[in-house]
């Protein structure tokens, strides 16, 4: 499989909304086809619309706070040796994380599709804060779903929710956590897409979805590349971007306008979430070789048993822990275009700990799977190679979770 140049990814797919000839796709029941094709059409309108744009970037400056830092890590740069280590600082936009883009767009087309309501899921708590935002300033009613696991573990981001005025639906079934909440976001839609709009918290689901998300993610890698022609003079080579994934939205935003480069030049490195180290339990579809199957609308790869129904996942962050991924990153996978990897809880805290010790930063539990592949590769290389982690969220929502196993958290 080939990617094309100078199209967006997310574009690259045929007719029936498949990446590759096989990931992705519509398989939705008949009662939200006519939901779907009516949201597919709404969002071509605007994509390209000069008012739309303008608002868009408006917003991005004046209420997301653009761009967001690029900083050089030089006191962990020192201590692994190495390549040099950079942070792109997503988690300085406003709320905390990089899920404000997407639930803009989101807001915006609810506006113009004249509706008054909107609903979403949320895992880790981000994205569901990020549209209680979005909602409370565009004046929209905003439900959403959340598994009561999720809703244990992530207190700080639901009582921001409620805050802003937010309903959150608590959802008490199967694992009690993100894939259940999308689930059930996605039945109430489709009771209810004639006064209600729906946005995916990530960059899965039904092929419409993916794209909103990845189109409006794709700011952080606008941004980055900016950020780099000025501090190198251009993008350097032996570039090396490193993302958390789970659903995948920030990881194709970071990486968007680099996809076009050589592999040899710009090397995009995927981190899921492997669980405990002493469980079989994992969040890692595509690093630890699952089979393709369909979830929430779309065929990707899934974690699933030997029946092939959807297997339990396992992770220290909520974020990632869903059991299949974008199509999208599928297909970079099967092109070869990206490598995917994945880390453990336990290095997953260990590189928290040294990141928030070492230097003036906090990362939430998801990109800190991230950081914690840079500490393992950094020494590998010398300081002609540079790494630029995303770091995509902030701690704030982990407080608890880090005082339970490392017995202090500070920011």
């Amino acid at each position: 499989m080939k990617i094309k140049r100078n199209i967006p990814l997310i574009d690259q797919h045929d007719k029936n909304g498949f990446y590759g000839g096989k990931f992705g796709g519509n398989y939705v029941a008949e009662t939200l086809k006519k939901p779907i094709d009516d949201l597919n059409k709404l969002f071509e309108k605007y994509r390209y619309d000069k008012k739309f744009l303008k608002e868009r970037d408006f917003l991005y400056e004046d209420y997301v706070g653009k761009p967001t830092r690029l900083i050089k890590l030089r006191n962990l740069t020192d201590h692994l040796g190495g390549a040099q280590i950079y942070a792109k600082m997503v988690s300085d936009a406003n709320g905390g994380a990089h899920k404000i883009y997407n639930a803009i767009t989101h807001a915006m087309l609810c506006k113009r599709a004249n509706k008054k309501y909107i609903c979403t899921d949320t895992g880790a708590g981000y994205n569901g804060k990020m549209f209680s935002m979005v909602a409370k300033k565009f004046g929209l009613g905003c439900k959403i779903f959340m598994g009561t696991k999720d809703i244990k573990r992530q207190k700080p981001n639901c009582d921001a929710m409620k805050k802003n005025g937010a309903e959150i639906v608590p959802v008490d079934t199967g694992s009690k956590t993100l894939v259940d909440a999308v689930s059930e976001c996605i039945r109430y839609w489709v009771s209810n897409c004639d006064k209600v709009h729906m946005g995916i918290g990530s960059l899965v689901g039904p092929n419409v979805f993916v794209k909103i998300c990845g189109w409006s993610t794709t700011q952080i890698s606008r941004e980055l590349k900016i950020q780099l022609k000025d501090e190198f003079g251009d993008v350097p080579k032996r570039l090396k971007l490193i993302n958390c994934v789970g659903g995948g939205s920030s990881a194709y935003g970071f990486w968007s306008e680099f996809i076009d480069y050589k592999k040899k030049d710009v090397e995009l490195i995927g981190v899921e979430a492997g669980g405990r180290s002493k469980s079989k339990l994992h969040a890692a579809p595509l690093s630890k070789n699952s089979k393709i199957g369909v979830l929430h609308g779309a065929a990707a790869y899934c974690v699933q048993n030997s029946d092939g129904q959807i297997n339990e996942t396992e992770s220290i962050s909520s974020g990632l822990d869903y059991p299949s991924v974008s199509p999208i990153h599928c297909f970079l996978k099967d092109s070869g275009r990206a490598r995917y990897t994945y880390a453990t809880d336990e290095e997953a805290l260990k590189a928290f700990e040294l990141v928030t010790k070492l230097e003036e930063i906090s990362p939430s539990l998801e990109p800190a799977h991230a950081f914690a592949e840079a500490i393992k590769i950094a020494p590998k290389f010398n300081s002609s190679t540079t790494l630029i982690v995303n770091s995509c969220g902030d701690s704030l929502k982990d407080r608890d979770i880090i005082k339970k196993h490392l017995g202090s958290y500070s920011r």
